[in-house]
């Protein structure tokens, strides 16, 4: 299995970061989605590990920690009892399914999904997915399976594709596509591997 060499990945990376310097929870952050990518998918095409780094980057505000969205829904269908379809209202949880984690999985379907496939209740306690453990399987299974839009990594990279900035699609539309493509090249250059 090969190793990502982290020396050289946090020097190229520390850049990014305001002041040139990492925080040791932004490294706790980074280094679990680093061996969430040893551990299972070392295999896989370098440019999704680049463009999941660059989405967490930006959906986290740079903090690399599970955060809830700023307002929390407030003026958002997601921020009330609606369903995803915005017309069925959900009775089971007082629970509001704003955005949390490092993608901000927002609405009780997408909460319900993830917890079955994790095997936690996300329905009834929503802060789980704040925890770092799940906010990075969150990441993976959302991002690899096309969980969150209905797109996938692979959609976008591939033997014959390359689109930076359309894989924004697989979180939220195009919004902010231009800057995330362009930390996503930024953290693709950072990744080298040990001999």
């Amino acid at each position: 299995m090969a190793k990502i060499n982290r020396k050289f990945f946090f020097d190229r990376c520390r850049p990014f970061f305001p002041n040139g310097k990492l925080s040791t929870r932004q490294v706790q952050g980074l280094t679990a989605i680093l061996d969430e990518w040893e551990a299972n998918h070392n295999d896989d095409d370098d440019r999704w590990l680049a463009y999941m780094l660059a989405t967490v980057h930006h959906e986290t505000s740079t903090t690399f920690q599970g955060i809830e969205e700023f307002g929390k829904g407030k003026g958002r269908p997601y921020g009330e009892n609606l369903k995803i379809d915005k017309k069925t209202r959900y009775t089971n949880t007082p629970n509001i399914f704003y955005g949390r984690g490092f993608v901000q999985l927002t609405w009780y379907e997408n909460y319900e999904a993830m917890g079955k496939i994790l095997n936690q209740d996300f329905i009834s306690h929503p802060e789980l997915v704040l925890e770092l453990g799940n906010s990075t399987r969150i990441l993976f299974i959302g991002m690899l399976r096309g969980l969150f839009t209905g797109k996938k990594l692979s959609d976008y990279f591939n033997e014959t594709k390359e689109d930076w900035k359309n894989a924004r699609r697989i979180i939220n539309g195009t919004d902010k596509a231009e800057l995330i493509a362009t930390v996503a090249k930024n953290y693709y250059s950072c990744i080298s591997y040990m001999m």
